[in-house]
């Protein structure tokens, strides 16, 4: 495979690096090993991507573990810029260079002034998922590092986005000790509806063995934006509810009618494992996403449903449903890091 300009730069950066911060309202070159690029990502082909890069867990090194993530931010930062942070998981297979191919939050940095984080969960493959034990430690230092680097107050707001396992880890610690006066939204990209009723059981379906019913999630106690997008093919069975007890915590109005969003580009990523069906997904095409807001909330907040048409879980989002989506994450209130 050929290596590109670009990621030959990623590959020389020094894996060691420690943090070399700017000063106070100077532009900042290099983030805990991570340098600014464009373009910044290291591009997998359709097929026969190497395992070196489609496994590769970044150039950036998290000081206190010692453990590697991605780090991209805009390359023309002005002092006292103000930025919008954006924390990326994985689910399960967790791997940070699939995320960023999968949900490429990263293309969009330099227009809309994203600071991007994507880390790789701890656990050894096969089936490395984020875990509480092993992962959130390094998930608060993550977060401490970019707040110091860029500055809490140059952090305009600060969102959680996941996929699968890594969208249901983002609904698990939203609203714990650590990120519920940090964090100001949540995208989960098939990784569960905040606002949902609970499903109901199906009929004749037993109990798994030796268990019950599968609990609940506890209630969320804290106050944030939030955007749910899913592909209709894995949607199938289990049509989106038309309300959201989340929208109504805000007192946003009923949902808008479906506005089409169309692309004529793929995505960058195809799905895992096509023998999993289509509900799992097929191969990266372009494709047709309805956009769906809850309007009027209070305090700025935004709440929105997102159906991506004949998709799949785990293919990778086109660029203009990217655009989309980080239209509404920037147009929604932020500011938990910059109160004192």
């Amino acid at each position: 495979m050929k290596i590109s300009k670009g990621m030959s730069l990623l590959a020389l950066l020094t894996a060691g690096a420690v943090l070399c911060g700017p000063a106070v309202g100077a532009e900042p070159k290099m983030v805990a090993g991570a340098a600014c690029n464009n373009p910044p990502r290291m591009n997998c082909p359709e097929a026969n991507c190497l395992p070196a890069l489609s496994g590769n867990q970044g150039p950036a090194i998290e000081p206190k573990t010692k453990r590697a993530f991605f780090l991209d931010f805009p390359c023309d930062l002005k002092p006292g810029e103000k930025l919008v942070f954006v924390l990326n998981l994985h689910g399960g297979g967790s791997v940070g260079n699939w995320q960023r191919h999968y949900f490429p939050a990263v293309d969009h940095k330099e227009k809309y002034r994203l600071i991007v984080a994507t880390p790789t969960a701890a656990a050894p493959m096969p089936g490395r998922s984020w875990q509480g034990p092993a992962d959130d430690a390094y998930l608060h230092n993550i977060s401490d590092l970019v707040i110091a680097s860029f500055g809490r107050r140059n952090i305009k707001s600060y969102w959680l986005a996941g996929h699968s396992q890594g969208g249901a880890t983002s609904r698990r610690i939203v609203c714990s000790p650590y990120f519920r006066d940090k964090v100001d939204g949540f995208i989960s990209l098939s990784g569960g509806r905040v606002g949902s009723p609970p499903a109901p059981a199906r009929a004749g379906a037993p109990p798994a063995a030796g268990r019950g019913p599968a609990p609940a999630p506890a209630p969320l106690d804290c106050d944030f934006s939030f955007i749910f997008s899913i592909g209709e093919l894995e949607a199938t069975g289990q049509n989106l509810p038309t309300v959201s007890s989340w929208a109504e915590k805000y007192g946003c109005g009923a949902r808008s009618p479906a506005r089409e969003v169309r692309d004529a580009k793929a995505g960058y990523v195809t799905a895992t494992d096509q023998s999993r069906g289509p509900s799992w997904g097929r191969f990266a095409r372009p494709g047709v996403a309805r956009v769906m807001a809850y309007p009027g909330c209070k305090d700025g907040r935004v709440v929105a449903d997102i159906v991506r048409i004949d998709k799949g879980h785990t293919e990778g989002f086109e660029p203009v449903i990217m655009d989309e989506i980080l239209k509404l994450m920037v147009s929604a209130k932020g500011g938990k890091l910059q109160k004192d």
